[in-house]
């Protein structure tokens, strides 16, 4: 008798158990991998076994279903995290009642709660240049000469009509974002309509993290977003 051989009344009790339990057996893979091959080598090496052959395909088939579960719930728990995110950022926007606290607040409170390194406010102006009473208000508010924003969100393949752009290749200048920009390695920008009679806006925001924006992503949280804030700065220049 071998060292693993069982004895014949601990074979018959757990042959009973089985017979019992027939699960203990099909539902591990690993017993039933080693059965499969042990028939198999039993039937010789010129019988195919398709029973064999099926279990395996169902086997590769079900590992496969199991990574796509895997990725379904990752991205969704990755949505719904995202949606609470911008939501949080959204109310507290709305917070303020003076328009240099909505200021202060959108580079400090909502980029925190984004999780975003720097974010701009570009308004376009026939009359821009330094403004130190600007300056004393917020960092946040940067006024350019028309045809900036446009000129700011055209690639190579050159001016673009959508709302919203994700890139990872930031423009090195320095009129956004100053001393921060070689730091920064994605870039969200958010065209803004402020309504009849007014020129055109655009809210950017910017991070160290290559990751954070980039082409491919979706788009809907941050029109979502962009919407939000549209109307609340044709509040505040009413």
């Amino acid at each position: 008798m071998t060292g693993t051989a069982l004895r014949p009344e601990m074979a018959e009790e757990f042959r009973a158990r089985i017979l019992a339990d027939p699960a203990l057996v099909l539902d591990d893979k690993d017993v039933m991998r080693t059965l499969v091959a042990a028939s198999e080598r039993g039937m010789g090496d010129n019988i195919i076994d398709l029973r064999g052959l099926a279990m395996e395909r169902l086997e590769t088939r079900l590992d496969r279903l199991e990574e796509t579960h895997r990725a379904v719930i990752a991205a969704a728990y990755e949505n719904l995290s995202g949606t609470n995110q911008i939501h949080r950022a959204i109310l507290r926007m709305l917070d303020p009642e003076q328009f240099e606290d909505f200021l202060r607040n959108l580079g400090h409170d909502v980029a925190q709660i984004l999780n975003v390194d720097a974010i701009k406010l570009v308004l376009e102006s026939p009359d821009a240049g330094p403004d130190p009473a600007l300056e004393r208000i917020s960092d946040v508010l940067c006024v350019v000469k028309p045809g900036f924003i446009e000129a700011y969100m055209s690639s190579e393949r050159g001016p673009t009509s959508r709302q919203v752009i994700l890139r990872q290749a930031i423009p090195q200048t320095d009129v956004l974002y100053g001393t921060k920009t070689p730091d920064l390695r994605s870039e969200a920008c958010m065209r803004l309509d402020l309504g009849k009679h007014r020129m055109g806006g655009l809210l950017v925001m910017g991070s160290d993290n290559p990751h954070m924006f980039k082409p491919g992503q979706g788009t809907d949280l941050l029109s979502f977003f962009a919407g939000i804030f549209e109307r609340s700065m044709r509040r505040w220049l009413a």
